[in-house]
């Protein structure tokens, strides 16, 4: 999974999570600027996974809701899948280094 498809990862599920969510405070989410948030939020739209819908607030000034859409739905969940096999990759791999550590310790501990 590369990077951009991690923050698109993280993106889709604060969306569907908060979908009134506003570009400043999705940037401050991700730790990122707000012109690098709009660049991503502009990339997910392309894409067609989410849908940006306008909408009036009680004091009368207009606010976005982003939305996910189908394709937007099945993208996450591929994402999701492929973020889920490599992290259990690492955790398979970090596992046997542990052991492989453990195993050594246990070998000079048998000779001091």
């Amino acid at each position: 999974m590369t990077p951009a498809e991690q923050v698109h990862l993280r993106i889709l599920r604060i969306v569907e999570e908060e979908p009134q969510i506003s570009q400043r405070q999705l940037a401050e989410r991700l730790g990122a600027s707000l012109g690098k948030t709009n660049y991503l939020i502009k990339a997910l739209l392309d894409k067609g996974y989410i849908k940006a819908g306008n909408f009036l607030r009680a004091e009368d000034k207009l606010k976005y809701a982003y939305l996910l859409t189908p394709d937007g739905i099945r993208a996450k969940l591929r994402l999701t899948r492929n973020y889920l096999a490599r992290k259990e990759q690492e955790y398979v791999a970090m596992k046997v280094e542990i052991e492989g550590m453990r195993a050594e310790l246990a070998a000079q501990d048998d000779q001091g």
